[in-house]
């Protein structure tokens, strides 16, 4: 049978004459037709052995014709894939206003519970706003008086807003730290994110010096590695701003010898370097032992005079060492290092001059900022406000997803994937500012339809390179079953959810996704969680992350146990409630961070954005670092 496919494969013809073609492609298709058609009949036992060698003779055939005919065009596009269906006419181009529109309006029925929900989120946007605060103030309003009036610096925000665009930038995890067995560590003593420098998207890890003296501790290390996983995922250029006095040494069996502890940091600058992923670095305090490596390891770096040092062991050891007395200056200094040693590559006299300097280097680093497009994408039929109503307080209170779907995507449209089939998962297609996206979201339990329906929109995505949006509320674990036929439907559902974690963890497209509800137990695998590596994951103020949802924790043991366990299971259920917080998730970083619901829109298509500028990023040809002096 005749097959089209290395037709497609050749891509599409460039505008010129093509009545020469029409003729040639009828007959080409006619002869090889009803040759394959007699072969196939004669010898029918190598029919499949034989077919893709002839279709790919026959694509050179074609191609080689093509190219024998003047002023056709084929040569341009003669390496597309079969996939590559791209326009160059923006009428053509994809266009979300033929998806259906999502019916957004609440019905009267469920208004008591979007008002329950209404009241709960208030209440946790308000203590996540509290506590923002209190992380914004660092080390606090003395430490930072010291380390402004005295030390001669800039707070660690204010570097930030000289460093990056005139524009917002994604902080990640900034509530990382709070609460730790350890003591409060604000930010984990470093600030990370995503913004533009010179309209190219960057990775930067900046010390806050004003929180412990900018020394590291476990969590900080966890927060830096998070933000280097961050770039080499998505190829963005690293900035480092360095004001560490080093490890915290009572805790150093927590930040030293593991695989993942601090001197991964190193080995991930390696790394970042041989895959062409830029790293650059500005000493703008102090930057004492293993701390002194990440500037010496960047591909170029800045150190500010008077103020940036260098040095594996301070002015304290060395006069316990050697007994002689010497000054940061003259150990370590700006102008040892840019005119003795070489660790530094620029000198810069003050803090405004050196990241003028490093937005410089920036410019020099051969990156292209990701090409602005002619988007104007509609706003959704409803408000974005009205998602704190829909945001659950508890499972019971969830209302039907599409609801949520119809205030984040472009004109409130969507074109949903087997509506009828696997209905408590819902999957389809959507614009968010005009970045298109598929869409997987939870409306019920994950049973067994909906896991498979899962499985097959997720390799869909995979095979068409198209970002994947998980929208998180997985239902709290069911009881065991109880008979034989609720055994066997436990295991078609447990056959069906591994289908679909299989596709979820092969699929190689970007990856986001938003926990609005539970993250419970192991449906929250399958819906792409933290073990499943997205790109990125954030939380709402109201999602609970844990094994088990602690409400339904039965408080009272079953007949027959002995009464002390009762105190036991209430205290349990209180320190899972605890632990299941979004607060709790996000100060040990096992989230990227928690954002509100009326801002997802934003945040998805900020991530989408910064996720597509890898795509013009040119791809190191030589596997190896550069190697400093």
């Amino acid at each position: 049978m005749w097959s089209p496919a290395p037709l497609c494969a050749l891509g599409r013809r460039c505008p010129g004459p093509s009545a020469p073609l029409q003729p040639l492609t009828r007959l080409l298709q006619r002869e090889y037709r009803e040759k394959f058609q007699r072969e196939y009949r004669e010898r029918p036992a190598i029919h499949l052995l034989q077919r893709e060698y002839r279709q790919k003779s026959l694509t050179r055939l074609l191609q080689r014709e093509y190219r024998a005919l003047p002023g056709q065009g084929w040569g341009r596009t003669q390496h597309l894939s079969p996939r590559c269906f791209v326009s160059n006419n923006p009428k053509y181009r994809r266009n979300p206003k033929t998806f259906p529109v999502l019916d957004g309006r609440v019905p009267a029925v469920y208004r008591h519970v979007f008002e329950e929900n209404l009241r709960n989120s208030e209440a946790v946007i308000q203590r996540y706003s509290e506590l923002l605060e209190r992380v914004k103030k660092g080390g606090g309003e003395k430490a930072i008086l010291r380390h402004t009036q005295r030390n001669k610096k800039l707070f660690v925000r204010e570097r930030l807003r000289l460093l990056l665009d005139h524009e917002d930038f994604l902080e990640l995890s900034p509530l990382a730290g709070l609460d730790m067995p350890y003591g409060d560590v604000p930010a984990a003593a470093c600030l990370t994110g995503i913004g533009r420098i010179c309209g190219v998207w960057c990775v930067f890890i900046a010390s806050d010096a004003t929180v412990k003296g900018g020394t590291i501790y476990p969590i900080g290390v966890k927060k830096q590695l998070r933000a280097q996983e961050i770039a080499m995922e998505n190829r963005l250029l690293s900035v480092h701003l360095v004001d560490s006095g080093g490890a915290f040494l009572p805790l150093q069996s927590e930040l030293f010898p593991d695989k993942l502890h601090g001197g991964r940091i190193f080995y991930n600058e390696a790394i970042m370097s041989a895959m062409g992923i830029p790293q650059v670095a500005v000493v703008c305090g102090s930057c004492v032992a293993g701390g002194a490596y990440v500037p010496t390891m960047a591909e170029e770096s800045v150190i500010i005079d008077k103020i940036g040092t260098l040095f594996l062991a301070g002015p304290p050891l060395v006069k316990a060492a050697t007994g002689e007395d010497v000054s940061p200056e003259d150990l370590g200094g700006a102008r040892l290092h840019s005119q003795v040693s070489g660790c530094s590559d620029h000198f810069a006299a003050s803090e405004e001059e050196a990241y003028e300097c490093i937005r410089n280097v920036v410019s020099t680093l051969n990156c292209d900022p990701v090409p602005e497009e002619d988007r104007e994408p509609d706003s959704p039929l409803y408000s974005p406000e009205e998602l704190l109503g829909l945001a659950p307080l508890d499972y019971s209170f969830t209302l039907p997803v599409k609801l949520i779907l119809s205030r984040l995507v472009d004109g409130s449209r969507f074109q949903e994937f087997k509506a009828a089939y696997g209905t408590t998962l819902v999957t389809g297609f959507g614009h968010v500012e005009g970045h298109l996206v598929g869409i997987v979201a939870n409306n019920g339990e994950l049973v067994h339809d909906a896991a498979l329906k899962g499985s097959h929109f997720v390799q869909l995505c995979g095979q068409r390179g198209i970002p994947i949006l998980f929208l998180q509320n997985t239902a709290p674990q069911a009881a065991g079953p109880a008979s034989v036929s609720q055994a066997e439907a436990h295991s078609n559902r447990l056959k069906a959810q591994a289908s679909m974690m299989a596709a979820v963890a092969c699929a190689a497209v970007p990856k986001i996704t938003i926990v609005i509800g539970g993250c419970f137990g192991s449906d929250s695998y399958v819906m792409c969680g933290r073990s499943f590596s997205p790109n990125f994951l954030f939380l709402w103020p109201n999602a609970r992350v844990a094994l088990v949802d602690p409400r339904h924790l039965p408080t009272v043991p079953p007949a027959g146990d002995w009464a002390g366990e009762e105190l036991e299971l209430k205290q349990l259920k209180a320190k899972l409630e605890e632990e299941s917080s979004a607060f709790y998730s996000s100060s040990r970083l096992w989230d990227d961070g928690i954002i509100l619901p009326q801002d997802s829109r934003k945040v998805i298509a900020q991530c989408l954005e910064i996720m597509e500028q890898k795509k013009s990023q040119a791809v190191s040809p030589h596997p190896h670092p550069i190697i400093r002096m």
